[in-house]
């Protein structure tokens, strides 16, 4: 570490180096923090986390039971153990609360002042934070598995939807309806992602092996269909029978650069693809355990060198080098199935979720040379 500073102060030196050779240091060692709860409100699963992009302050998430809770994720005791209370909960006692499981939690993508949910209640509803309560509700005939918002979109406001039937939905939050479908799959939707790089680009990721990339502002169908094998797509035809997994595909992860998609199935493997292309790059992750009939959140990490995965095994968090492939570490301390992960990169810490209702926080161990005390004790 002192020769990156040294030679970052005497200009020989990329100064982003010496951020991503920290922001890596710290992601190799995440644990599971002693000093951090987060409080338990969910009396079943955690199925979905969200933090707000704009302060990485502010942590949604969504349960089994229906519940939605805000918490806040900052220190304000100025102790070095505290607890993640939660600010705002939408309860079983309001009356706007989703009837059965919420399955994705999102905060608007520019302002914490609203956040969108969707449910097995068949219910998307668009949520002022201010007042917790409902500021658009959209209806479909069958379970929502999946929504997202753009992080970057400037030209649109659309959110993509995953349900029960093989049609994808595209509600505008500016009109407050439902403007154009997607079709393409055979078997419910399992997954939606919008791409960060390009404000158009979506991906979807269905109960039918399949995995397709679209152009919204194209009515013709999709760019193309992911196939695991790599072969020639000359034919529509034969582009029709590809497929990305040998199982329901239930996950998505764009990197944070676009240039890269993630998939996951229950056929126990993770694939990484060429986003433009839609080449399997073949790396070889060996079996990732994935037992889920929904959609599982994962996470990638961001500013880092190598780039890392987190991804829901079984009770464990798998982490994984994205390019190489290699088995990193597993997180341990759920004691029930992970459903759900999500990567802070302001802070390099990641939070996840599961079947045990627990909320955990895993946060970069603080070597001990690197605080230096003063004579009375204090941390500089």
């Amino acid at each position: 570490m002192l020769g990156f500073l040294s030679a970052r102060q005497a200009g020989v030196d990329d100064p982003l180096r010496l951020r991503r050779a920290e922001s890596t240091r710290r992601v190799l060692s995440l644990k599971l923090n002693s000093d951090r709860d987060v409080d338990r409100i969910h009396g079943n699963g955690i199925n979905t986390i969200d933090i707000d992009a704009i302060e990485g302050r502010y942590m949604l998430s969504g349960g089994a039971d229906g519940v939605i809770v805000i918490y806040d994720l900052q220190n304000h005791s100025g102790k070095q153990q505290y607890t993640c209370r939660p600010v705002r909960t939408v309860g079983r006692s309001s009356r706007h609360v989703h009837k059965f499981s919420v399955e994705t939690v999102q905060w608007y993508p520019y302002d914490t002042g609203m956040f969108v949910s969707s449910s097995f209640d068949k219910t998307m509803k668009v949520w002022d934070t201010e007042t917790l309560k409902p500021a658009e509700v959209f209806e479909f005939e069958g379970n929502v598995y999946s929504h997202h918002l753009s992080p970057i979109a400037r030209k649109h406001s659309l959110i993509a939807v995953g349900t029960k039937n093989p049609k994808i939905q595209l509600c505008d939050l500016k009109s407050g309806s439902r403007i154009h479908v997607l079709q393409g799959h055979r078997a419910e939707v399992l997954a939606v992602r919008w791409s960060p790089r390009y404000e158009n680009i979506l991906a979807t990721a269905s109960a039918d092996s399949k995995v397709n990339v679209w152009d919204v502002r194209r009515a013709s169908g999709s760019l193309f269909t992911l196939d695991q094998h790599n072969e020639e797509k000359s034919k529509a035809s034969s582009q029709a029978e590809n497929t990305a997994h040998n199982g329901r595909v239930n996950g998505l992860c764009f990197t944070s650069d676009g240039l890269y998609l993630l998939t996951t199935g229950t056929d126990d493997r993770m694939r990484l693809w060429n986003s433009a292309t839609g080449e399997n790059t073949l790396v070889n992750y060996g079996k990732v355990c994935n037992e889920s009939r929904k959609r599982l959140q994962f996470s990638v990490s961001h500013g880092c060198s190598p780039e890392f995965v987190f991804v829901p095994c079984g009770s464990s968090v798998a982490v994984y080098a994205l390019h190489t492939g290699e088995l990193i570490t597993m997180l341990r301390g759920h004691y029930n199935n992970v459903d759900c992960c999500e990567f802070h990169p302001d802070y390099q810490e990641l939070y996840s979720g599961g079947k045990d209702g627990n909320l955990l926080a895993w946060v970069p161990v603080v070597r001990t040379a690197d605080v230096e005390e003063e004579p009375n004790g204090e941390n500089q």
